[in-house]
């Protein structure tokens, strides 16, 4: 970069659960007078992004070259478990095809690469993970993200992957996180007409803030814009170990229901889950990198925007 020119970033898949946490994040005012950041989206595109689906690759080629970012966010992903099982192939062409076209071109570029992985890439059975720990993903959905990670950083070593856990933040709609999706549920049960909600209570997740990993994500890019890139895998994660069941109580809480929940201590999931994929963050924390909000600030946060009760 010259003087006078701004730090381009392309955030991929802007208007998604993340990405729009990510896109609220970098639309800081004196950020923008250095920063230049463009949005694409696929299905939820709109005035303040350009439509771009990952699928075309030609179409994906043709932005990035017209564009030519200093840095590219990759937040589009196919990240519902159920539907990588049930669909390999989609799960492939989203998370590992789609991120080599995008690698391939950033590398001509100059361009660094962040994308966003997963904890489960990992099986569970021995946290905590530190980010050179050997992968063993139990579901397809772990497959295909692990096969992502090593299409990007075989394709450029100055690359970086952030693997994420469970996120939860503004949504547009209950089912946006598993978090959240818990609330019908949790609503539903009150009723003395219904009966009670199962909430599995087997695997221990670690709820992590979407703003919280949007300060991350700003915070990897500055090094970046100082030219020191982050490059290889770095991890984030939120610190308080919970499971559905706990989750769904503190939701219950605030939402000052009198839910009736059960503790489901088997997996009942039909998809393969892993049991506790807790995430080391020491890599970034080492550098001053991160911000946990705690999960009962957030989430009551989240809720008290939407007094109107949880959509069917």
């Amino acid at each position: 970069m010259t003087a006078g020119e701004r730090f381009t970033v392309a955030l991929i898949g802007a208007s998604g659960l993340l990405g729009r946490a990510v896109a609220a994040e970098l639309a800081n005012a004196d950020r923008a007078k250095e920063w230049r950041v463009v949005r694409t989206a696929h299905s939820r595109a709109d005035a303040q992004s350009v439509k771009l689906d990952l699928l075309d690759h030609d179409a994906v080629r043709a932005f990035l070259r017209g564009l030519a970012p200093d840095a590219i966010v990759v937040a589009a992903a196919e990240r519902r478990p159920d539907v990588c099982e049930n669909d390999p192939a989609l799960a492939r062409a989203l998370n590992v095809d789609a991120l080599s076209v995008i690698a391939g071109e950033a590398r001509a570029l100059g361009a660094w690469v962040l994308s966003i992985s997963t904890d489960y890439v990992f099986d569970g059975t021995s946290p905590p993970y530190y980010p050179d720990d050997a992968p063993a993903p139990l579901n397809a959905y772990g497959r295909s993200k692990l096969e992502g990670e090593r299409a990007l950083l075989e394709c450029d070593p100055s690359s970086c992957v952030l693997r994420l856990p469970l996120l939860y933040g503004p949504f547009t709609g209950w089912n946006e996180s598993a978090v959240t999706s818990l609330a019908p549920a949790i609503v539903a049960s009150a009723d003395a007409a219904n009966p009670p909600a199962s909430m599995d209570a087997w695997a221990t997740r670690y709820p992590t803030f979407t703003p919280d990993v949007a300060v991350v994500i700003r915070g990897m890019l500055e090094h970046r814009a100082k030219g020191a890139a982050i490059s290889g895998i770095a991890q984030w994660s939120g610190d308080e170990p919970m499971t559905k069941f706990d989750i769904a109580r503190r939701i219950a809480q605030v939402l000052r229901v009198n839910a009736k929940l059960v503790a489901q201590l088997t997996p009942a999931d039909a998809t393969p889950r892993p049991r506790d994929c807790h995430l080391d963050s020491g890599r970034l924390e080492v550098l001053g990198i991160g911000r946990r909000t705690p999960f009962d600030a957030a989430i009551s946060t989240l809720l008290a925007h939407y007094p109107e009760g949880p959509a069917q």
